[in-house]
């Protein structure tokens, strides 16, 4: 009896295998990046994600002081290496062509913000990059300060300062939008 049970579980694992490898062979599972996810791959990256980051983030304070310096280094960071994707102080009235191409669409952060995210958080995704999504890691690019120092700004880009906050209106998303800017003038 026990040699049967054991036999029917193995057998419905093998032939479970074998129909997922069947069905990503088939080609019905999306590969475009302009295709709506299913509800399972959306539960399986959302949760992967979240208890990732729950384990692996870091829990300690930012080591980066919030100072008006430390917050328009974070705006140039920001400028330069995530601007494109994450867009600038318009938000999502203004997504670069990258933005609007990707899957998954990456938040326009001045208005899908990550200010209630812990800091620690924002540093793992910066650092790490997230897998299965046009999010990069940076660990090559960026040191630990400037990504700490990126994380700062994000936490707190809902509430600058004034000097802050004027030359965070400056940032453009997309090299072209200067180029038009200046062709409207």
């Amino acid at each position: 009896m026990f040699k049967s049970v054991v036999f029917g579980i193995v057998l419905t694992l093998v032939l479970g295998l074998l129909g997922a490898y069947a069905l990503v062979q088939s080609g019905y599972i999306p590969a475009n990046a302009d295709a709506r996810p299913s509800w399972l791959e959306t539960w399986m990256a959302r949760t992967s994600l979240r208890a990732t980051l729950k384990r692996e983030a870091p829990k300690g304070q930012n080591p980066v002081a919030l100072t008006d310096q430390n917050l328009l280094e974070g705006v140039h960071l920001f400028a330069q290496n995530c601007a494109v994707c994450h867009g600038d102080a318009k938000g999502a009235a203004a997504p670069s062509p990258i933005a609007k191409g990707l899957y998954q669409k990456p938040p326009q952060l001045a208005t899908d913000g990550v200010e209630d995210d812990p800091q620690g958080y924002s540093f793992w995704k910066i650092q790490h990059g997230i897998r299965l999504t046009g999010m990069p890691s940076f660990r090559d690019s960026l040191n630990d300060r400037q990504i700490w120092t990126l994380a700062l700004f994000l936490k707190h880009m809902d509430k600058l300062p004034p000097a802050v906050q004027q030359v965070w209106q400056q940032v453009q998303n997309w090299p072209l939008a200067a180029i038009n800017q200046a062709a409207q003038k």
